[in-house]
Order: C-alpha cells, then structure tokens, then sequence
C-alpha cells in the first residue's frame, strides 16, 4: 500500500467549500490501496466553523497537527468583519475603504505569497523530524493558501520524494489577486514563487480545464484536471418547496450580484400578479450589503429570504429542497477557470441550475456535459427571461425537473480514483 502525506490547510472543524476536496479524497483513497497521513494546523482561525464535518473523518488516518501563528487574528483588532472577508480570500467592496486598503496592502506585500506563510518554516521542520522515521511514497500539498506549496517544496528538495501540488484555484491570476495593492517587486515575487513551484513539482492537479491550460504556458511538468465532486450517498429525500424558489446556498458578495437577473424577475413579478405570489429568492449564506440594497431597488426584498451560514448538511437539504439552483459567477476573463465546489452539490440535487457568469467559463462545459440546466452570460437578458418562464410554466404543471445524465464521473470515489493513478504514477516513476 501506498503512502501519501497530505498537507493541508482547511480541515475540519473548518466550513465551506475548502475543506471539501480533501476530506472526500482522504475518506476514499484506502479503497485504491493509499493510505494517507493528513497534516493540518493545529490553532487555525478558520472563517467559517462547521463542526458536523468532524464526524466526517475516516476514524483509521493518521492526522499530524502543529501550531500557526495567524496574523489574522491580531488585524482583527480593526476590523473583524473585514478581516474575516480577507481571510476567506473574498475582496467584498468595489470601492474599498481605507482601513480595507490597508489590510490588503499589508496582506499582499508583507504575507508573501499569503498570511500563512509563517507556517512554512517550522512546518518543514516538524515533517522533516517526521519523515526520517516514518516512510511515505510522495508528499501532496493543497492551496490556497499557496505558502503551502512552499513547504512541499522545501520537503520535496530535502527528501528527493515526489511531489504533487494541488491547485484548487490558480494563484496569480486568481480574480481578487489585482486587488491586494501590490507593489511591482511584490507582484514580480508572487509570479517567481508560481513558476518554482510549478516548474519543481512531480505533478500538478487543477480543478479546471482553463487552469490546465494556463499552467501549460509556465511549466512542461505534468498536470492532470480533477474537478470537485459530489458524494452520492448523502441525497436526502425532502419535499421540492411549494413556492417558485430560485435558491443560492453559499457567499454572495459584490462581485457576483446578478443584477439581469433581479432585472428579469422584477419585470416578471410586474408582468404577472400570480408570477409575484410564487416567486421566492432564497439566499442562504453570507449575502453583502450591496446585494441586498440590489435587491431592494428592484422592489423585491418582500420576496427575498435570506439567511446566515448554515451547516454542510442543511446546505444540501435546501439545494434538494429548491425549484431551481442558481450559480453565479464573477463576469470576468480571470474567473473563468473558476468552478464553485457548489455546482457539484447542485448535480447531486438534480435540479435545474441558472448559471451566470462570463462567456467561455468552464461551468459551461460541465452544466452541457451533464444536462443540468443552462449557462447565461450577464448580458443575455432576453433569453435569461425565456428561461425563467420556461421553468416557471412547467412548475406550474408541476413538471419542473431534469433528466441528468454523465453524473458518475463527478462522484468523489470516481475522482479518488483518478487521482490514485497519479499518486502511484508519480512514485513508480521515482
């Protein structure tokens, strides 16, 4: 059996779509003959608790922890709010105050490549005394936050083991990078750190197609697409809402406040008296200030029921629950190798999906691979709105539903799969 050491930041108790990814493989890879050893911090200041998702861990791991200075945690005195937002690598403002310029300008220029980058030296330390004495095959590391990738590295360089980095989003070209008030020399150094690490690892995954073709352009190393997933076997059987539900579960910040869309809806609630008394827009998750007075202008705050984080598990029984999930994502060139952990919750739901986001994005090619609803670029107003009244006539006929279709190669175990052939390929070739 092989060995795998796995270095990770977001673990549980930590919530949201970051600890996803690794959890799942972890929980699969003993079923393709891998045993992992999971290295996390000890003291993290995670954004978002979810603590159910304890549970979820396979109880015959080995899980490594030591402790992390969180500079997080001292900015708080300002702003913790703002800091939280930071942290969770959300730049929520389009017109950032000063106190926010700040922060990003010490995040961006002092924490290179990220405020975790403290953890790297006595990270490399504590596994190096580790692995004299404990055998592993390779070495995986996850990011962001991408100082993890710097500790694979140094490991890698020590130990001459493979190693794997594991990119679930791209690093320089990531959508809030530009807004972190970068000095030359600090956007120079941020770009110097991407190209060691691509060009020194073993192998490198991406969460998409568009990341791939990125990194091709900076590194002839090898890079192997394994999007998120979805677990099967958590499908709850609940009743679909009675109400027309246009549902969000997850962070709905500035950028992606889909204003064609509350646009479409206020005309079709002023169209349609019946159309009005069925509508309900369900947020679930942090919603920013600008959304919601978004909303309001558009006379539908009476229709809007939003609601604060809740756990993974409620998360999943309101996207079974929803007439229709909807999928946002920022219009941007940068973005679109971006594919929201979400999306595949949402496929495990079987409900049909709104995407909106920029033209080309990679959600598009899963949405039409799956058969899973439709992909709208924020200027396609007209046939947003032939859409909505599509899914709409059909509710009414209580028809609203989809036959998906190419699912199986989306669950976890199917992913694991894939990535235990690059983990044993990567040290066979040693």
């Amino acid at each position: 059996m092989k060995k795998a050491l796995i270095i990770c930041y977001y673990w549980p108790p930590a919530g949201g779509p970051g600890v996803q990814r690794w959890l799942k493989f972890v929980s699969h890879l003993s079923s393709f003959d891998i045993s992992p050893v999971v290295y996390v911090p000890e003291n993290p200041n995670y954004p978002i608790v979810d603590k159910n998702l304890i549970e979820e861990i396979p109880p015959n791991i080995t899980i490594l922890k030591q402790p992390i200075k969180e500079p997080y945690k001292l900015a708080s005195i300002f702003s913790k709010r703002k800091v939280q937002q930071i942290s969770s690598g959300v730049i929520a403002s389009k017109k950032p105050s000063f106190l926010e310029k700040l922060l990003l300008y010490v995040r961006g220029n002092y924490f290179i490549p990220d405020a975790r980058v403290g953890w790297v030296a006595p990270s490399v330390d504590f596994l190096t005394h580790y692995l004299k004495t404990n055998d592993v095959d390779c070495i995986i590391s996850s990011g962001p936050p991408h100082s993890l990738h710097l500790i694979g590295l140094k490991l890698h360089r020590l130990t001459n083991l493979p190693w794997i980095a594991d990119f679930r989003d791209p690093w320089t070209t990531i959508h809030y990078h530009k807004s972190l008030q970068l000095t030359k020399a600090s956007a120079t150094q941020h770009k110097d750190l991407e190209a060691l690490v691509l060009n020194t690892a073993t192998h490198v995954l991406v969460t998409s197609p568009s990341t791939k073709k990125e990194f091709s352009s900076l590194t002839k190393k090898p890079i192997t697409v394994i999007t998120n997933g979805f677990e099967p076997k958590q499908t709850p059987i609940v009743p679909l809402d009675t109400k027309f539900s246009i549902a969000h579960i997850g962070s709905l910040l500035s950028k992606r406040n889909p204003r064609v869309l509350w646009e479409v809806l206020s005309e079709l609630v002023k169209e349609d008296p019946i159309f009005s008394q069925d509508l309900e827009i369900s947020l679930t998750g942090v919603v920013s200030d600008e959304v919601r007075k978004s909303i309001g202008s558009f006379g539908l705050t009476n229709h809007a029921l939003i609601n604060s984080y809740v756990p993974h598990k409620e998360a999943v029984m309101l996207q079974h629950k929803a007439q229709i999930l909807l999928l946002l994502e920022v219009d941007s060139v940068a973005t679109k190798a971006i594919i929201p952990g979400k999306l595949f919750e949402y496929l495990q739901a079987r409900r049909p999906i709104i995407a909106i986001g920029p033209k080309g994005s990679d959600i598009q090619g899963i949405i039409d691979t799956t058969a899973s609803g439709i992909f709208i670029a924020p200027h396609q107003k007209d046939f947003l709105k032939e859409q909505v009244l599509s899914y709409y006539s059909a509710y009414k006929k209580n028809e609203l539903y989809i036959e998906s279709k190419n699912l199986e190669a989306f669950t976890r175990k199917a992913l694991t799969k894939k990535l235990a052939k690059v983990i044993v390929s990567v040290t066979e070739s040693r």
